[in-house]
């Protein structure tokens, strides 16, 4: 990358273009630069080894994309400002930088009462400020507040360009070649019809193909089972630690991950407290593989066996059933697990995990994908599609399992 030339060479897009001096300092913002130091796929490097591009790389893809899709607009005749232009390139840079390490995992461990949403926002406020209220365009259209609401389906929405670019970009390092998804073709074929994101109906087929191929990704890279095992592994993990701390065991670990381990952070901490976003600005996923790498050797042996297979991959072992995981058969392996390692029931039971996952690739009632006809009539894909898989895509699927620690 080069200050001179504003450009940076992404290996799927090719060459893409910084259009200015604002978005250049907000690449270059510490807080946008943190997302080279988390995953995209978090622990899907297990199944796919190439899996590791990050979050900072997936931001550029988006923001290139958003540009893409917004001279298309522009080239069918509607009036899209620079300022616009601008604001909607600055809000998909940010709108990923609320995430901590591993995706979903920090949230689900050792914050509480808040999402990755509220605290991108939070973040993109600082800064706004900090650059003395150059983003506020940029975040009227993450919250949706712009009047052409059509720049924040772009950002959030059932064709949004993270959606786009990160299901090539997926399909690239994971090596699923049924993601990599005619993201041109679609960009090509979106026009405005009363302030809303339409296909036109020439375009009908990559939707198509585009929502099978989400289904394909799900199942195959971001629900794939051994991802799923690793999780949940990584998340008893936190939680051990997490009550390990609450006790006041001392434990190994950065000044940020520190915090949140002995603090008791929620949606009030990071609005009332300087150190919540301090700290969340400083971890990434360095801050959990190295505390790992510690815990191992931990005087609890829980805490290091769960470590150990993370570090090693020894992984839990996951089983699905067709119907809620039976609790005779939960309760089984917890005894099992405390008889073998000598540990209590209520300590053997971060060794075991139940649950359920499920996905609906298509939802009218969230943000419709419509289809403009020739004669201005517009559809939805569901209803315009020939395809009955469209239709039982909008069907939630949902598989239950267990998963536990390897013998």
């Amino acid at each position: 990358m080069t200050s001179k030339r504003k450009i940076i060479n992404d290996p799927v897009f090719g060459f893409i273009n910084i259009p200015d001096n604002l978005v250049f300092r907000l690449i270059n913002h510490p807080y946008i630069q943190r997302l080279n130091h988390i995953k995209q796929l978090g622990l899907a490097f297990y199944v796919y080894p190439g899996a590791v591009h990050s979050r900072f790389h997936h931001s550029l893809g988006a923001m290139h994309l958003m540009s893409e899709a917004i001279a298309n607009l522009r080239l069918k005749g509607h009036d899209i400002s620079d300022k616009e232009e601008q604001g909607a390139l600055a809000c998909i840079l940010m709108h990923d930088i609320g995430h901590g390490p591993f995706s979903h995992v920090l949230e689900n461990t050792l914050v509480s009462g808040i999402s990755h949403e509220d605290i991108s926002l939070m973040m993109m406020n600082r800064i706004n400020d900090e650059m003395n209220g150059a983003l506020r365009t940029a975040i009227e259209i993450f919250r949706d507040t712009y009047p052409k609401r059509f720049l924040h389906q772009l950002v959030s929405g059932q064709l949004d360009v993270d959606r786009l670019d990160y299901l090539r970009r997926d399909s690239f390092f994971t090596g699923v070649t049924e993601g990599n998804i005619g993201s041109a073709r679609i960009i090509k074929m979106l026009n405005l019809k009363d302030d809303r994101l339409v296909v036109e109906a020439k375009g009908i087929y990559s939707i198509e193909n585009f929502l099978m191929a989400r289904r394909l990704m799900y199942w195959q890279v971001y629900l794939h089972k051994t991802a799923v095992a690793a999780e949940k592994m990584l998340i008893n993990t936190l939680k051990r630690a997490k009550y390990l701390a609450e006790r006041g065991v001392v434990l190994e670990a950065t000044p940020a991950l520190r915090y949140f381990l002995y603090e008791q952070v929620d949606k009030s901490h990071f609005e009332n407290f300087e150190e919540a976003i301090r700290n969340f600005t400083a971890l990434d996923d360095n801050d959990i593989w190295c505390a790992m790498k510690a815990w191992t050797k931990s005087s609890d042996k829980v805490l290091a066996l769960l470590s150990h297979g993370l570090i090693n991959r020894n992984l839990f072992k996951i089983e699905y059933f067709t119907a809620p995981v039976p609790e005779n058969l939960i309760a089984g392996k917890i005894a099992g697990f405390a008889s073998v390692y000598g540990i209590s029931q209520e300590d053997a039971t971060s060794l075991v995990s139940s649950d359920e996952i499920s996905t609906n690739m298509y939802n009218e009632a969230d943000d419709s994908i419509d289809i403009l006809f020739k004669d201005g009539t517009v559809k939805d894909i569901s209803i315009a599609s020939d395809m009955l898989n469209i239709q039982l895509l909008s069907k939630r699927i949902g598989k239950y399992y267990l998963c536990f620690l390897r013998e």
